[in-house]
């Protein structure tokens, strides 16, 4: 890291710090998990606007922590149900049930409709029509279907080899995986004119540097359950899902689009959960 790089993160790290104030930082995540969740929150606190539309130019440094607030309900069963003589199958399944119930399947409908898009169209223009199609084609369904497999499977694994301690790594990888949708976010154009970014505004180096910072100290609380090695190649390989479904989508349709990043945030999370177990904990 150079110079500049090193003065980019220090100047992030204080515009953050400014605004770091309790309240603000509670509306901000709770902004966040209305978005991205079907969470009935209530205001939290005064600077909270439920009724606006969420600025993410201005918020999307909290999309790790509402990464973390969406995943507690399915760590929070997990926990309860490991008490239970129920086989680690059946809670995996029953974890991956609820946190895609929570979430209103947003991203899986996502990563359904970039896969039916980017390969049953010929043309940039032809796939965008049917990423905007509500029918879910076969390249879809069988997506979904793979990726709801191995989130339970990948999941029923780390239950296995870390008991109740598999919970840390189940809403770290949410966490994460918000991060690294927020950085492609940032990273790639929008393939619409007034998408995402004219919407609810595109993040700036400083919103992606900030949670990149919280990320990195979500994956540090995983040391507590999971060998550095295999965090290290579960981080790896999540930002390089993730990269890939950003350079994937510039090369279909020539950028972003709100599938894309939620296609971006499952494949992340599942390659997460696929590297942390490469190796032996």
């Amino acid at each position: 890291m150079d110079d500049g790089e090193n003065r980019s993160w220090a100047k992030s790290l204080k515009q953050v710090l400014r605004k770091w104030h309790p309240l603000q930082v509670a509306s901000d995540v709770a902004a966040c998990v209305r978005f991205f969740s079907r969470l009935p929150l209530p205001p939290a606190g005064p600077l909270d606007r439920i009724d606006a539309a969420p600025d993410f130019s201005r918020i999307s440094y909290a999309a790790p922590l509402a990464g973390l607030v969406i995943s507690a309900p399915a760590a929070l069963l997990t926990l309860v149900l490991g008490l239970t003589p129920l086989p680690d199958l059946v809670v995996a399944t029953l974890a991956v049930a609820l946190l895609v119930a929570v979430c209103g399947a947003l991203h899986e409908d996502g990563l359904g409709d970039v896969v039916d898009g980017f390969f049953g169209g010929t043309t940039p223009k032809r796939r965008m029509e049917i990423m905007k199609d509500s029918r879910v084609g076969a390249f879809g369904a069988l997506t979904l279907a793979i990726a709801i497999l191995l989130r339970v499977l990948l999941l029923a694994g780390l239950l296995q080899a870390l008991d109740g301690w598999a919970v840390v790594p189940l809403v770290v990888g949410e966490a994460l995986s918000r991060g690294l949708m927020i950085w492609q976010w940032r990273s790639h154009p929008s393939a619409r004119p007034g998408g995402l970014g004219a919407r609810f505004g595109k993040p700036d180096a400083v919103q992606v540097n900030a949670a990149a910072l919280i990320c990195g100290l979500a994956l540090l609380t995983c040391l507590i359950s999971v060998p550095l090695l295999n965090l290290a190649l579960g981080g790896l390989l999540a930002s390089a899902g993730a990269y890939g479904v950003g350079r994937l989508a510039v090369s279909k349709i020539g950028g972003t689009t709100g599938d894309v990043l939620g296609a971006a945030q499952q494949i992340a999370v599942i390659c997460f959960l696929i590297g942390l177990q490469l190796a032996p904990m």
